[in-house]
């Protein structure tokens, strides 16, 4: 069975910079915060850059161990309830985790100044996570079916039509209000896996479909040079950041 890549690949522009070339500001949190302070500044923030009263933000962080239900979260994909916190969130998709050893960047975008296309906006977020995944050799890929970003895993069984096992290692999630963008991204750099079995993840039940991150596929990758093949593929696609 072929698995084709996504129409995305054709409407995500090379270009996402600001007309204005302004930098974004790029903050990395060492400790893990807390998710209700992470969104509640998250949207005073985008509040502001649409005002014109503060500049784009992308911002670099890991969450203790939690569950998000996006707005199609489905209550029969909340396997283990009770396991962990579980927070309902303004972002699309379904139940995903966050938790230590996952990167999650919450990005605040001003898509004003460089283009009002949610659709093709999810498909340059994904090609950032594709650029960052190959500066370790790990080809991430995307599909016409699934938001997000995976990875082949040849060593996993088949499944039941001999479709290649695959991997999720990637997550995308995004609301966008008054054309600036919330919400973002999470890269498993190296998360508990097994934490991720209290839920289905974004609500698919496939057998050949899991969950992986860098360290699991064998790469002793630690956060910073995450954090740098990030902030490379970043500005590569969106522009020039400058550090805070």
């Amino acid at each position: 069975m072929t698995q084709a890549f996504a129409p995305r690949d054709s409407i995500a522009p090379l270009d996402w910079r600001r007309q204005d070339g302004a930098p974004a500001e790029w903050r990395v949190t060492a400790p893990l915060t807390p998710y209700e302070e992470a969104v509640a500044f998250m949207e005073a923030r985008a509040a502001a850059i649409a005002c014109g009263a503060a500049r784009e933000l992308v911002w670099l962080l890991e969450h203790p161990p939690l569950y998000t239900a996006g707005t199609s979260a489905r209550a029969a994909d909340l396997v283990a309830a009770g396991r962990f916190p579980v927070h309902r969130t303004g972002r699309g998709g379904q139940y995903t985790y966050h938790g230590p050893g996952q990167r999650v960047v919450y990005v605040m975008l001003d898509l004003r100044s460089r283009r009002q296309d949610v659709r093709a906006y999810v498909a340059a977020l994904e090609a950032w996570i594709i650029a960052a995944l190959a500066e370790f050799n790990v080809r991430g890929e995307r599909r016409e079916d699934r938001v997000g970003v995976w990875a082949a895993r040849p060593d996993k069984p088949r499944g039941l039509s001999g479709e290649m096992a695959e991997d999720k290692i990637a997550a995308i999630g995004v609301r966008v209000k008054r054309w600036v963008s919330l919400h973002g991204i999470s890269l498993n750099v190296e998360p508990e896996l097994s934490h991720f079995s209290g839920i289905v993840p974004c609500g698919i039940r496939t057998a050949h479909y899991g969950v992986t991150s860098l360290v699991d596929l064998g790469l002793p990758v630690t956060m910073a040079d995450a954090d740098l093949a990030l902030k490379r593929g970043f500005e590569a696609i969106f522009g020039p950041t400058t550090r805070v």
